[in-house]
């Protein structure tokens, strides 16, 4: 299989068992009679262990290659998916999902450098389309978990099942991604830890209010259809189905549009209209508008976290796997800030004042596009 076909084919496989996962959200929140504000502290789990892991997984992706961190760590994700559904209580809740955050972390790091690493290589960009195929995958993974609420079966073995048969495909296909060289000489030589420069900064700021976003639609928007609008069964987990299958839309456009307008001005326009999509969610009078909401929303972030990666990539201060890792560790904070905010304000004040809280963040990172120039760090 040529590079670039398998590296997009290893992003669509990566996150399908991690979306089946999402729809069941507010079926083990009622198993285990959470309020919203504890639900969002178990949620906390998966970010804290994205988090904690990022500032080695960049140094293992410099040292063994991202290829090998590929066939290693996917079969481990894999098995950690299906563990938090059958979760007894909320402390391993949030330690299971911790443990998925590690797993997730690694990997799909590896996928960014991979995929940054053959775009340089070629003529063409796939950045864009490369998180297109992720987004086509989330999506067909959330499918896949509502489809195991309408069918009523048991959600560990069905999510457990999907995993075995996920594993010996995604194997082969990331045995198809190039070896990479690994730049261990020069990571050797750098200090363990330094700050990180102020590009690199600016950059993760702009993307925080996106992930912040991304996060809480797929940690929330179950929960808000289901108790906001009585949905049931299928219905509760296709808004974030419909969201997903629009990020992917945005970014299998996204290089191209990328090329015509810039990711300055692509940036912005798309925000403007995440912006309004968020607006829709939080004011809608029934589920169909909440979906036309999720659509705008999901079109919106779509392009801003691949042009973030290719971004911060291209500043050349130090390895691109590093720059990528602090890129992901800082922008992730959204996933660790978003679902506990949006949490405790619901508690207090109904999850539609819950999730206008997302608004001023998609504010800031309009403001902030910017800095997605192509520049040169001192």
């Amino acid at each position: 299989m040529p590079p670039k076909p398998a590296i997009m084919t290893a992003f669509f496989l990566q996150p399908i068992a991690f979306g089946s996962w999402l729809p069941q959200i507010p079926g083990v929140q009622e198993r285990l009679a959470l309020g919203p504000a504890e639900l969002a502290i178990a949620l906390l789990g998966l970010p804290m262990g994205i988090l904690l892991m990022l500032p080695f997984a960049g140094q293992l992706v410099a040292r063994i290659g991202s290829r090998n961190t590929l066939i290693f760590g996917f079969p481990v994700f894999l098995a950690l998916v299906p563990l938090p559904v059958a979760a007894p209580d909320i402390v391993s809740l949030f330690l299971l999902l911790m443990l998925l955050g590690i797993g997730l972390s690694t990997i799909e790091l590896a996928l960014n450098v991979e995929a940054d690493v053959i775009e340089k290589r070629g003529t063409v960009s796939i950045m864009n389309r490369c998180h297109g195929f992720w987004s086509l995958g989330i999506m067909t993974g959330s499918l896949i978990g509502a489809g195991f609420l309408a069918l009523d079966v048991s959600s560990f073995l069905a999510i457990g099942l999907l995993s075995l048969l996920l594993a010996p495909v995604a194997l082969v296909v990331c045995r198809a991604v190039p070896i990479q060289a690994a730049p261990a000489a020069e990571a050797e030589k750098r200090s363990s830890w330094s700050m990180p420069s102020p590009a690199i900064l600016g950059i993760s700021l702009f993307v925080f209010g996106i992930t912040m976003t991304e996060g809480a639609v797929a940690d929330w928007s179950a929960v808000y259809l289901k108790d906001v609008f009585a949905t049931s069964g299928m219905g509760t987990g296709m808004g974030y189905v419909v969201f997903a299958m629009l990020v992917s839309v945005g970014r299998f456009l996204g290089d191209a549009a990328k090329e015509r307008l810039g990711a300055v001005v692509l940036a912005r326009i798309c925000l403007s209209l995440a912006l309004a999509g968020m607006l829709l969610v939080v004011v809608a009078p029934v589920t169909t508008i909440v979906y036309l909401g999720l659509a705008c929303v999901g079109l919106g972030v779509s392009v801003g976290f691949p042009l973030a990666v290719t971004a911060s990539a291209d500043l050349g201060d130090r390895p691109a796997a590093e720059n990528v890792a602090i890129l992901s560790f800082i922008a992730l904070f959204g996933f660790l800030v978003g679902p506990p905010m949006i949490g405790f304000v619901a508690e207090l004040a109904g999850l539609r004042s819950g999730l206008a809280m997302l608004l001023p963040p998609l504010v800031l990172s309009i403001l902030l596009a910017g800095l997605l120039r192509r520049q040169k760090a001192a």
